[in-house]
């Protein structure tokens, strides 16, 4: 047979070999190489790359693997493409490998047994599952954004074998796990979402399939629950206001009220996620799809004939297990709690906050005051537990009785004088002097002041004391000042204050008279009160009349001025009141001086205002907080 590549080698052309060895001989040739050519064709088959081909094993040496499939070249194999718990191959074994490349530089046949794996798996898997069908997988890794899941005909840890698919991070649960690698290792049923032949992608999920699952068992669920049932869950979830349970397909809320009959700061202090309880089934919205559970309603509640185990005025004692700005709640037993009200913790201690009193976890003795077992509450009293100091203060304190105290409070309208602890009275401006004119109590008394006083009046049902510090002594006007002060009489005093009406003129400590202006300038209209006198002059003045009821002196410059008879008005008897007064007693340009400010309009106002503001400030049982009132509370009766 002619060598055509040894005679190519030589470069000798068909031409020319036809004329060296004649026509015969040339078509000779060409005959037998059309011929060696058709006998090539038939024995040889057609090969395409990236198609799966058999061939056989012909020897194993170092780490590759030749192989014969057939083409006029053997191919090689990487040996690596062999698993480590896969068969190893051998000599004369056939094998199925993919076709890579017909011919590299070196003229050799590119093969792989890895990618004809992987091909006949993708071919397994598209050929037998469409979108939208389960299919069991075995999680091999995690990736980023998810896991990386083995399908096909055998499942693989490593991902040797079969087709590995995406699942994303979304889509592992219905509640994201907290880490979901720890699926890495473990078999998973899985919905396939999308298949992508060209990129041979698959993407599925495991949230799709248990989603559905739980639809059809929440159907059935919810055709099976009643009212009052006792099912088993699951906790899946603890929020601050109560834990979500799993009933088989629907989750039902365990509020935190529902959990215990007694107390419980979290949810967590009563389960755990995971854990399998027992609950009763309280509510069904079956529109909403929302069931209510309970738990503690499967024991018998601790209120049942609460008002026979806790009678109205026992005595009992308990656990303070929370404080508050309005009380502190009391533990009886378990499930069972009272309020103590601040107003009822203390019959004399003026209360900002209960902690004054007491903490959490102390344990105290009360009395119960009031049951209400519709709304499930206790009302409590740590007062009732000690003597009330009000009890007999009639007794303790009657009019007239000279007592001690200490100055715990200065206002515009007196002083609060404490008598006891928790025993206060009210001594009013008014009461405490005869004579002086007193704006605040301050001017009189300062706080920590021990003083001696007579007690007043007593209300007892008010809790109220007025006090009297003049009445220790004769009121001057009586007979003192009537007697020391005569119509007619000349005196001197200093000027204290001007007005447009006219002068007061003090006479003696704490008692002036008013110098009217008729009698200051003599009837001169021209001349002003600054032209005849100024404020610290001492000036002589004649006595006109002293009103012993309404406590007015009045005086003139006019020394030969005509006296008027001595009255008494308002102290029965008097004086025509249609009478105009003369001698500067009385006239339209102004109110009268007045010595007594408890009798007079001067100091009305502050009394009145003293007795508005108490009657609206709020009482202990209005839960105002004694201390922050006291400016308001009313001056108690004296009469």
């Amino acid at each position: 047979m002619v060598d055509r590549n040894l005679i190519r080698e030589f470069q000798v052309d068909d031409e020319e070999l036809n004329a060296a060895l004649g026509g015969e001989l040339g078509d000779w040739i060409n005959e037998e190489s059309e011929q060696m050519d058709r006998v090539y064709d038939e024995t040889s088959s057609p090969f395409d790359v990236n198609e799966i081909v058999q061939g056989k094993v012909l020897s194993v040496e170092g780490d590759e693997v030749l192989v014969d499939i057939g083409y006029k070249s053997e191919g090689m194999v990487p040996l690596y493409e062999w698993a480590d718990d896969e068969e190893q191959p051998k000599v004369g074994e056939t094998i199925e490998v993919l076709l890579e490349e017909i011919e590299d530089d070196f003229g050799l046949v590119l093969l792989s047994k890895r990618k004809a794996d992987r091909q006949k798996d993708w071919n397994w898997v598209v050929g037998r599952y469409d979108e939208g069908n389960t299919i069991i997988g075995m999680v091999v890794r995690k990736i980023k954004g998810g896991l990386l899941v083995n399908i096909g005909e055998s499942l693989s840890s490593t991902g040797a074998r079969g087709v590995n698919v995406f699942l994303p991070a979304s889509q592992v649960d219905i509640r994201r796990p907290s880490d979901i690698g720890d699926f890495v290792g473990n078999e998973i049923e899985c919905m396939i979402l999308k298949i992508d032949d060209a990129r041979k992608n698959i993407v599925v999920s495991r949230r799709r399939l248990i989603e559905e699952q739980r639809a059809e068992m929440k159907r059935k669920l919810l055709e099976e629950l009643e009212e009052n049932q006792i099912r088993t869950g699951v906790v899946k979830n603890i929020a601050d206001f109560g834990a979500f349970v799993d009933l088989g397909g629907i989750d039902g809320l365990l509020h935190i009220t529902d959990m215990s009959w007694g107390r419980i700061n979290h949810p967590s202090e009563m389960v755990k996620i995971d854990d399998e309880i027992e609950v009763m089934i309280l509510n069904i919205d079956r529109e909403k799809e929302k069931i209510a559970l309970g738990l503690k309603q499967k024991f018998p509640s601790p209120w049942e004939n609460v008002d026979t185990k806790y009678p109205v005025g026992d005595r009992v004692t308990g656990e303070v297990v929370n404080v508050m700005t309005y009380g502190a709640f009391v533990k009886l037993e378990d499930g069972i709690e009272g309020l103590v009200h601040i107003s009822e913790m203390s019959w004399t201690r003026r209360l900002n906050h209960p902690n004054e009193m007491v903490s959490i976890g102390q344990e105290v003795e009360v009395v119960v005051l009031g049951i209400n077992t519709d709304k499930q509450e206790i009302s409590l009293g740590m007062k009732q537990t000690q003597p009330n100091p009000w009890d007999n203060v009639t007794e303790k304190y009657p009019e007239g009785k000279s007592v001690n105290g200490v100055v715990r409070n200065l206002t515009n309208y007196g002083a609060f004088i404490e008598l006891e602890e928790g025993v206060d009275g009210l001594l009013h401006v008014s009461d405490m002097s005869w004579t002086r004119k007193i704006s605040h109590a301050s001017e009189m008394l300062k706080k920590g002041d021990e003083i001696q006083c007579v007690v007043v009046s007593v209300d007892e049902e008010r809790k109220r004391i007025a006090l009297g510090l003049k009445q220790m002594g004769d009121d001057p006007w009586e007979a003192r000042i009537p007697d020391q002060y005569q119509p007619g009489s000349i005196v001197k005093g200093n000027v204290t204050k001007i007005t447009n009406f006219g002068v007061f003129v003090e006479l003696e400590e704490e008692l002036e008279g008013l110098l009217h202006v008729s009698e200051l300038t003599g009837g001169d209209e021209e001349k002003s009160v600054e032209d005849v006198v100024n404020v610290g002059d001492e000036i002589e003045v004649k006595i006109l009349r002293v009103d012993t009821g309404d406590r007015k002196i009045g005086l003139s410059m006019k020394l030969d001025a005509e006296i008027e008879p001595e009255t008494a008005s308002g102290a029965g008897g008097g004086t025509d009141a249609s009478k105009e007064l003369k001698g500067g007693m009385g006239d339209s340009s102004g109110p009268l001086f007045s010595m007594a400010p408890a009798r007079t309009e001067e100091v009305a106002a502050p009394a009145e205002e003293a007795t508005a503001s108490a009657e609206e400030a709020p009482s202990a049982e209005e839960e105002a907080p004694a201390a922050s009132t006291e400016e308001s509370e009313e001056k108690p009766e004296a009469e």
